[in-house]
């Protein structure tokens, strides 16, 4: 992997994985630390272990954003010896307790066309539920400093958590914020993504440096353009399913491009239905 912690605000360190562009969040307090995600494998997970004892030796704590593979596929390596609480919304702590295969399937799934070998390395990884469920907010004292876990509502998926870190005015968004491509909406619930990140816009000032999940740190004014797109995809499928308009007509107008769009639209569609 060969990515290293660059500090992005006071003692707020920020590491990208390069193939997937995924960040990981590193915050140190006076005798503590807080790791935002894990990566995707046991391998990315020992070398970003290395790379955060370059910057502190404090022991961790870890939050995972949502339950995806990128983002919590790292926790057996990182929180399991010596055991280390890991915070995820209640949902994404389901899903990796109760539905460990499905949740490794899946992520095959979605890598074994463009990436065999990552692909392969997921279906084999050993899972590490989060032992500390969140279900709207969790405060945290890392070595001093005040951490607020929020869920802020369904979007990316409905288990989505946020990671303020007031005293440094650093926001870490998670996949509900994305820098590097365009929103991802295979889990989606785009009706409600807006609100979310409304929500998530209310934590910010004009400085607050917010961390996607992908990509590079963006400001408020990215993270509205996005909420702007966000909104006008959820209005497009309203209007879609209200006409009874096929979902490709609505994927044709989408401002992500007509693959994301289609896949919002079937999703927003199915949201609007009440179906899973």
């Amino acid at each position: 992997m060969n990515a290293r912690f660059v500090e992005i605000a006071d003692r707020v360190h920020l590491l990208r994985e390069p193939l997937l562009q995924v960040n990981v969040t590193l915050v140190v307090g006076d005798d503590a630390a807080l790791l935002v995600d894990t990566l995707s494998t046991a391998g990315q997970a020992r070398e970003l272990a290395e790379a955060a004892r370059r910057v502190t030796p404090h022991p961790w704590t870890i939050v995972n954003t949502h339950h995806h593979f990128d983002h919590c596929f790292g926790n057996a390596t990182l929180a399991a010896d010596p055991a280390r609480p890991v915070y995820a919304h209640q949902l994404a702590a389901t899903a990796l307790r109760d539905r460990p295969d499905e949740v490794r399937r899946a992520a095959y799934e979605e890598m074994r066309a463009e990436h065999p070998a990552l692909a392969a390395e997921l279906a084999r990884t050993e899972l590490l539920a989060p032992t500390h469920p969140v279900r709207a907010e969790t405060v945290l004292d890392i070595g001093g400093r005040r951490v607020v876990l929020r869920h802020p509502g369904h979007g990316h998926t409905d288990a989505d958590l946020v990671v303020h870190v007031p005293d440094a005015d650093v926001l870490v968004a998670g996949d509900l914020v994305e820098q590097s491509g365009p929103p991802a909406f295979e889990e989606s619930y785009p009706i409600q993504w807006p609100d979310a990140l409304a929500e998530l816009l209310r934590l910010t000032t004009p400085a607050t440096v917010v961390v996607p999940g992908h990509g590079t740190p963006v400001d408020p004014e990215f993270v509205r353009a996005q909420h702007a797109q966000l909104a006008q995809q959820a209005w497009l499928i309203r209007a879609g399913h209200t006409g009874s308009a096929p979902p490709e007509r609505v994927a044709a107008e989408s401002p992500f491009g007509a693959r994301p769009g289609l896949i919002a639209a079937r999703r927003g569609y199915a949201e609007l239905d009440n179906r899973p």
